[in-house]
């Protein structure tokens, strides 16, 4: 099987969302890691938008987030040829989607390194995710006429 080359190109980034929360903060005590993933699409400017956020959670308080969201301008033949249209759906394939998500943690772990540098919450860097369990089908996404 062939594999198709999509053209892309990160457009933007912005940090949705920061805060620390010292008052929740106990260095004896263990800290776990939420995390939440979401895409966006704009038919009329071909953009996917992945919006990534972490939490650190101590005693069900949270002590630390961060949401950072990539846009990514797709090129028209890739828009056009492979992602699929089908009955009035575009199929974006999971593993383009794993790779668009991959660029974004990246980045949330830089934005979180910038902000956290110099901090007692600096030794919370984010781990390698396995971003594949995170997104098990392709995106359908209805058309809009």
């Amino acid at each position: 099987m062939e594999q198709k080359q999509i053209g892309f190109v990160l457009q933007g980034i912005k940090t949705e969302q920061f805060a620390i929360l010292n008052e929740n903060f106990n260095h004896k005590k263990p800290v776990e890691l939420g995390s939440q993933l979401q895409f966006k699409f704009d038919q009329n400017q071909k953009l996917i938008g992945v919006e990534v956020g972490f939490e650190y959670i101590q005693s069900k308080k949270v002590l630390l987030k961060i949401v950072v969201s990539c846009h990514f301008k797709i090129e028209v033949d890739s828009w056009q040829s492979f992602l699929t249209i089908q009955e009035g759906k575009l199929v974006v394939p999971k593993g383009f989607l794993a790779h668009l998500t991959m660029i974004s943690i990246g980045t949330a772990r830089g934005v979180l390194h910038t902000k956290t540098e110099s901090t007692d919450f600096s030794k919370f860097i984010l781990p390698a995710i396995n971003v594949i369990e995170m997104i098990p089908d392709d995106a359908v996404i209805e058309l809009v006429e």
